[in-house]
C-alpha cells in the first residue's frame, strides 16, 4: 500500500489542526470535570486510523510523526510550554500504540480495530497528559498551573479530588463517546478499502 502525497498532506493538515486546537481547548474548563479540548482531540484517532486503513501503518506513522512535529510547533506558539511538552509526550505514545494496535487488528470486524485502538491510545493519551501538563511538582516542564490543584467533586458528584484528576476523568470519558461517535464517519471514509 502506497499514501498518495495528498492523502500524507490531508492527513498531516487534519492532524495538526486538530491537536493544536485540542492543545489550546484543554485549556478551557467546561465545568468540574470536562474540558473543551475533549470534544476535538478523539478526532486525531480518527485521522491516524483512516490512514492505517487505507494506506497500511507505516502511512499512519508518516501521519503521526510530521502531523506531531506540526502540532508541536504550533502548541508551542498556542499553548503553554508545559501544555505543548504535555502534548507532544502523550500525542506521539497513544498515536504509536494506536497505530501498531489497530494494525494487530485489522483483520477483524471493521469497527474493532478503530474502537479498541483509540480506546488503549485515549487511556495512555488521557493519563501521560494530564499528569503531565496538571500533577503537582513536575515544575521542570513549567509552573505548576495553581487553578488545576483546587479540589473538586469528581465528575461533579462523587469523592472530591483535584479539579486536574476529575479532568481527566471526565475527558476520558467524552473521548469514547466520541470514539463511538467517530465509527459512523470512519466506516464511510475507509468504505472504500472494504469488501
Amino acid at each position: 500500500m502506497t499514501m498518495p502525497v495528498r492523502g500524507v498532506l490531508l492527513g498531516v493538515l487534519a492532524m495538526a489542526v486538530v491537536v493544536a486546537a485540542s492543545n489550546v481547548l484543554v485549556q478551557y474548563p467546561v465545568n468540574e470535570w470536562l474540558t473543551l479540548g475533549a470534544f476535538t482531540y478523539p478526532l486525531a484517532f480518527l485521522v491516524t486510523d483512516t490512514a492505517n486503513r487505507l494506506f497500511g501503518p507505516a502511512a499512519a506513522r508518516r501521519v503521526v510523526f510530521v502531523g506531531f512535529l506540526l502540532a508541536v510547533l504550533l502548541s508551542i506558539w498556542l499553548a503553554t510550554p508545559r501544555i505543548a511538552i504535555a502534548s507532544g509526550t502523550a500525542f506521539l505514545t497513544a498515536q504509536l500504540l494506536d497505530v501498531a494496535v489497530f494494525d494487530r487488528l485489522r483483520a477483524g470486524s471493521w469497527w474493532r480495530a478503530p474502537l479498541v485502538s483509540s480506546t488503549l491510545g485515549s487511556m495512555v493519551d488521557t493519563a501521560l497528559f494530564f499528569t503531565l501538563a496538571f500533577a503537582p511538582g513536575l515544575t521542570l516542564l513549567g509552573p505548576d498551573e495553581v487553578w488545576a490543584q483546587d479540589v473538586v467533586p469528581l465528575l461533579g458528584f462523587g469523592p472530591e479530588t483535584a479539579f486536574w484528576i476529575s479532568l481527566a476523568v471526565g475527558d476520558f470519558l467524552v473521548k469514547m463517546a466520541i470514539a463511538l461517535a467517530a465509527l459512523g464517519p470512519y466506516r464511510l471514509l475507509t468504505a472504500r478499502a472494504w469488501p
